[in-house]
């Protein structure tokens, strides 16, 4: 029996498929390669193609011994969401309805989904529970809320159990090296300090430096993109010995502050660079930091590479080794 990773090729995506592979199960990805890279898979048999695209989805479930699904296929850039909601909702919402119809057909009744914290919008309290208030405050956010109750009610009335996880930032690489975080374009913070220390942009900007924190800055939960991986791995065992659909948070339970983490870089780094300090960007919370709690307890998942010395010293290792990312191979 294999596992399907819809998305696999991208930056979680890839590193879930290597973490399967370690561990000796059959992988079959599908991606369309649009932010995935196909020197970011290890192994697999990749199907490259369109979610949306139900006579491939056909093709696939009929060409595989399908067990469980671990769907990470989306776009995900909150400012993009807002100025093309149409796409977001074409790709996330109807592609999942594609998948799930699909699954349906093929008899598949287990799938793995990459949600996200920006389910719960503005936070009510820190650390945030599965049990808060969920209210997007943006279109990519809702989409994925909007997937979560799709699989919710295929849960109830055609009895796909699913496992939704919500987290923050993914950040890190592989220990091996061979694979790390390529996205264009980049948005995520640790990426962007890095690139700066390799001198690919001018300086690294700070968005406000008077929030109610200790240093001014935004402070932020990071997971390492293994630790989010062995998750996944953890809920598709969940649900292959029977659990109930269920939602968890993934966290470290602590955060770090924006001047932390570019302090941290230079440190691991050695190198020194400009740093901006500009107005506030609408929208950011100061405090974001999830409670892992109920992933702990129920699927003994915790992270092993919390310590953000491990997180940043893994991603420098891939950014200084792959400069230009995979089309500098």
């Amino acid at each position: 029996m294999a596992i399907l990773v819809t998305g696999g090729a991208g930056y979680i995506g890839s590193h879930t498929v290597a973490e399967l592979l370690e561990r000796g199960e059959d992988v079959v990805v599908l991606d369309n390669l649009q932010t995935g890279h196909r020197e970011a898979l290890l192994g697999g048999k990749l199907y490259e193609g369109d979610l949306r695209d139900k006579e491939l989805l056909s093709k696939l479930f009929s060409e595989n011994s399908i067990d469980a699904v671990i769907h990470f296929a989306a776009n995900s850039l909150v400012g993009e969401s807002m100025q093309n909601p149409v796409k977001y909702y074409d790709n996330n919402v109807y592609g999942t309805l594609c998948l799930l119809e699909a699954m349906q057909k093929a008899g598949v009744a287990k799938i793995v989904f990459s949600s996200t914290a920006a389910t719960y919008g503005e936070p009510e309290k820190v650390p945030i529970e599965e049990t808060d208030r969920t209210a997007p405050t943006n279109v990519y956010g809702e989409t994925k809320l909007t997937m979560e109750t799709m699989m919710g009610w295929f849960d109830r009335v055609l009895g796909i159990k699913y496992v939704a996880l919500r987290y923050f930032n993914a950040a890190g690489a592989h220990a091996g090296g061979q694979i790390g975080e390529d996205h264009q374009p980049e948005t995520h913070l640790i990426p962007l300090i890095l690139q700066a220390a390799l001198g690919q942009r001018p300086s690294i900007a700070v968005f406000g430096d008077d929030y109610p924190t200790e240093d001014g800055t935004c402070i932020r939960d990071y997971i390492h993109v293994s630790d989010l991986a062995d998750a996944h791995l953890r809920a598709v065992d969940y649900l292959r010995k029977g659990g109930a659909s269920d939602v968890f948070n993934l966290g470290n339970g602590q955060g770090f502050s924006v001047k932390e983490v570019i302090a941290k870089v230079k440190e691991v780094t050695g190198i020194d660079f400009p740093v901006e300090h500009k107005p506030r960007r609408a929208g950011d919370p100061a405090v974001l930091i999830a409670s892992s709690e109920k992933a702990r307890r129920v699927l003994g998942w915790s992270p092993s590479r919390d310590n953000l010395d491990v997180i940043i010293e893994s991603a420098w290792g891939w950014h200084r080794n792959h400069p230009q990312g995979y089309s500098g191979k």
